[in-house]
Protein backbone atom coordinates (compact mmCIF):
# COMPACT_ATOMS: atom_id res chain seq x y z
CA UNK A 1 0.00 0.00 0.00
CA UNK A 2 2.89 2.37 0.70
CA UNK A 3 4.18 2.08 -2.87
CA UNK A 4 0.69 2.70 -4.30
CA UNK A 5 0.27 5.75 -2.04
CA UNK A 6 3.69 7.05 -3.03
CA UNK A 7 2.97 6.63 -6.75
CA UNK A 8 -0.39 8.38 -6.34
CA UNK A 9 1.33 11.28 -4.58
CA UNK A 10 3.81 11.52 -7.46
CA UNK A 11 0.92 11.70 -9.95
CA UNK A 12 -0.88 14.38 -7.92
CA UNK A 13 2.37 16.35 -7.58
CA UNK A 14 2.96 16.11 -11.33
CA UNK A 15 -0.54 17.35 -12.12
CA UNK A 16 -0.03 20.32 -9.80
CA UNK A 17 3.45 21.20 -11.05
CA UNK A 18 2.92 20.61 -14.75
CA UNK A 19 -0.54 22.16 -14.65
CA UNK A 20 0.78 25.15 -12.73
CA UNK A 21 3.65 25.69 -15.13
CA UNK A 22 1.25 25.35 -18.06
CA UNK A 23 -1.07 27.96 -16.54
CA UNK A 24 1.84 30.39 -16.11
CA UNK A 25 2.92 29.66 -19.70
CA UNK A 26 -0.59 30.34 -20.96
CA UNK A 27 -0.87 33.52 -18.91
CA UNK A 28 2.44 34.95 -20.10
CA UNK A 29 3.26 33.44 -23.51
CA UNK A 30 -0.31 33.21 -24.77
CA UNK A 31 -1.28 36.49 -23.08
CA UNK A 32 -4.24 35.08 -21.20
CA UNK A 33 -3.65 37.35 -18.22
CA UNK A 34 -2.78 37.52 -14.57
CA UNK A 35 -5.60 35.22 -13.44
CA UNK A 36 -3.94 32.37 -15.34
CA UNK A 37 -0.52 33.29 -13.96
CA UNK A 38 -1.82 33.55 -10.38
CA UNK A 39 -3.64 30.23 -10.70
CA UNK A 40 -0.40 28.70 -11.91
CA UNK A 41 1.47 30.07 -8.89
CA UNK A 42 -1.12 28.51 -6.56
CA UNK A 43 -0.88 25.15 -8.32
CA UNK A 44 2.92 25.27 -8.11
CA UNK A 45 2.66 25.92 -4.37
CA UNK A 46 0.36 22.93 -4.02
CA UNK A 47 2.94 20.81 -5.80
CA UNK A 48 5.45 21.69 -3.08
CA UNK A 49 2.96 20.75 -0.41
CA UNK A 50 2.04 17.40 -1.96
CA UNK A 51 5.69 16.31 -2.01
CA UNK A 52 5.83 16.58 1.79
CA UNK A 53 3.33 13.73 2.11
CA UNK A 54 5.69 11.16 0.57
CA UNK A 55 6.39 8.35 3.07
CA UNK A 56 10.18 8.50 2.54
CA UNK A 57 11.85 11.13 4.73
CA UNK A 58 14.70 11.96 2.33
CA UNK A 59 14.02 15.17 0.41
CA UNK A 60 16.79 14.55 -2.12
CA UNK A 61 15.56 11.05 -2.92
CA UNK A 62 11.96 12.23 -3.32
CA UNK A 63 12.90 15.06 -5.67
CA UNK A 64 15.33 12.93 -7.65
CA UNK A 65 12.70 10.24 -8.21
CA UNK A 66 10.01 12.82 -8.90
CA UNK A 67 12.15 14.15 -11.74
CA UNK A 68 11.40 11.00 -13.71
CA UNK A 69 7.68 11.34 -13.06
CA UNK A 70 7.89 14.96 -14.19
CA UNK A 71 9.54 13.98 -17.49
CA UNK A 72 6.96 11.31 -18.33
CA UNK A 73 4.09 13.43 -17.02
CA UNK A 74 5.15 16.43 -19.10
CA UNK A 75 5.06 14.37 -22.27
CA UNK A 76 1.66 12.94 -21.31
CA UNK A 77 0.33 16.44 -20.53
CA UNK A 78 1.57 17.66 -23.90
CA UNK A 79 -0.16 14.78 -25.66
CA UNK A 80 -3.50 15.31 -23.92
CA UNK A 81 -3.65 19.09 -23.59
CA UNK A 82 -1.54 20.40 -26.47
CA UNK A 83 -1.95 17.48 -28.91
CA UNK A 84 1.84 16.94 -28.92
CA UNK A 85 2.98 13.78 -30.69
CA UNK A 86 6.08 12.32 -29.02
CA UNK A 87 8.52 10.39 -31.15
CA UNK A 88 10.06 7.07 -30.20
CA UNK A 89 13.00 8.80 -28.50
CA UNK A 90 10.65 10.79 -26.27
CA UNK A 91 8.91 7.57 -25.28
CA UNK A 92 12.16 5.68 -24.70
CA UNK A 93 13.52 8.56 -22.63
CA UNK A 94 10.37 8.72 -20.51
CA UNK A 95 10.52 4.94 -19.95
CA UNK A 96 14.15 5.21 -18.81
CA UNK A 97 13.15 8.01 -16.42
CA UNK A 98 10.32 5.94 -14.98
CA UNK A 99 12.68 3.02 -14.49
CA UNK A 100 14.86 5.44 -12.54
CA UNK A 101 11.89 6.36 -10.35
CA UNK A 102 11.34 2.71 -9.48
CA UNK A 103 15.01 2.11 -8.71
CA UNK A 104 15.50 5.27 -6.63
CA UNK A 105 12.29 4.99 -4.61
CA UNK A 106 11.46 1.33 -4.31
CA UNK A 107 14.68 -0.70 -4.56
CA UNK A 108 15.26 -2.80 -1.46
CA UNK A 109 17.62 -1.11 0.95
CA UNK A 110 19.55 -2.92 3.60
Amino acid sequence: MTIARSLLLFVVAALAEIGGAWLVWQGVREQRGLLWVGSGFIALGLYGLVATFQPDANFGRILAAYGGVFVAGSLAWGMVVDKFQPDRWDIIGAAVCMLGVLVIMYAPRG
